[in-house]
């Protein structure tokens, strides 16, 4: 369980999170409070941001404590081993795009790599542990060929792995590589009857371009609330990043269109609703308030929201937990809204 933040400290947590924040007010807080804050900003994967926000307030300006000097200098070689990781893993994802590209094989790499360097001013904000690689569903059974020629075995069970869509891949010699192969980007297939993301829908929504901002802030709201369930900020944050990176009313008009394409509305509404408050973005919370809300999203948008997220492993990670279950209910058994043809 999370060191427990007093509200103060829940506000500062955000502000350490948020990529574009300054970082003056840290100086002053004790050594007591950026442990707590340093084991949080861990969990919830915004690390890497708090401890480059903590070198430009500088060591000097910070408590004069042992026991935090020690833990920043060991989340800090941390950081150096992820950043080495995120770089070999690029490394082995761009072989095996031109191995695919030599069978003619279309993909693209999505989500961590794309984010960092599209949606993220210092790259390293945003280390990534895997690479995901989509496919179109008929090019499986040949990307999963060129996967293992690359020096891939494949860690998951290939009845599974076909009902997902999800393919996950070990590199022979290191098995801290792992590469993601995707049909879809909806693993539910309860919910997928409503919401679709494959490489066709991320073609139409990117118009002939590539990684375009509607494309990417549609990657990030799924891979928040339909691959995952709000478990940690970072999440939050590509979506925030996402929404920053939109750079026009024509872009914005292409994302609402790319939520009714792909059925995702009403994890737009929601995914944008709870980071437009908890980060005081009120662009994300105008766009959330763009969907009309039918009782679903009422309902996603009053189970899904700051404290839940803030609390997943605290004293209050049941109620957290349970309130994400239910939201994933609603998913499931929110009715898909017409798209016209």
């Amino acid at each position: 369980m999370l060191s427990p933040l007093s509200p103060a400290e829940e506000k500062l947590l955000l502000e350490f999170a948020d990529p574009e924040a300054p970082p003056e007010r840290g100086a002053a807080l004790s050594a007591r409070s950026l442990m707590a804050l340093l084991a949080n900003a861990e969990f919830h994967g915004v690390l890497p941001i708090m401890l480059r926000k903590l070198r430009e307030i500088g060591d000097a300006n910070l408590p004069n404590d042992a026991a935090l000097q020690q833990k920043l200098s060991g989340l800090r070689d941390q950081a150096t081993l992820a950043t080495g990781q995120s770089m070999l893993l690029q490394y082995h994802g761009d072989r095996i795009m031109k191995g695919l590209a030599a069978k003619g094989v279309a993909a693209r790499i999505v989500k961590g790599p794309v984010f960092a360097r599209k949606l993220y001013r210092h790259a390293t904000d945003r280390p990534f542990t895997d690479i995901d690689i989509l496919v179109d569903p008929a090019s499986i059974g040949e990307a999963n060929n060129v996967i293992a020629e690359c020096g891939f075995k494949l860690a998951s069970g290939e009845a599974e792995s076909h009902e997902l869509q999800e393919f996950k891949w070990l590199e022979k010699e290191n098995s801290s590589l792992l590469i993601e192969l995707h049909g879809n980007l909806v693993h539910d297939t309860g919910m997928r009857r409503r919401l679709s993301l494959g490489f066709r829908e991320l073609q139409v929504i990117d118009g002939g371009e590539a990684d375009t901002p509607a494309s990417l802030l549609t990657i990030a709201i799924v891979h928040a609330a339909g691959g995952h369930k709000f478990h940690r900020l970072q999440l939050c944050i590509d979506v925030l990043q996402g929404v920053r990176a939109l750079p026009s009313p024509e872009a914005e008009a292409r994302l609402l269109e790319a939520a009714r394409m792909t059925g995702i509305e009403l994890e737009l509404a929601t995914v944008l609703n709870v980071t437009g408050r908890l980060f005081d973005e009120p662009r994300a919370i105008a766009l959330a308030n763009r969907i009309k809300p039918d009782l679903s999203i009422r309902l996603a948008k009053w189970l899904i929201t700051g404290n839940m997220l803030l609390r997943v492993n605290s004293r209050d990670k049941l109620r957290s937990r349970l309130s994400r279950d239910a939201f994933r209910w609603v998913q499931r058994l929110a009715r898909p809204r017409p798209y016209p043809a």
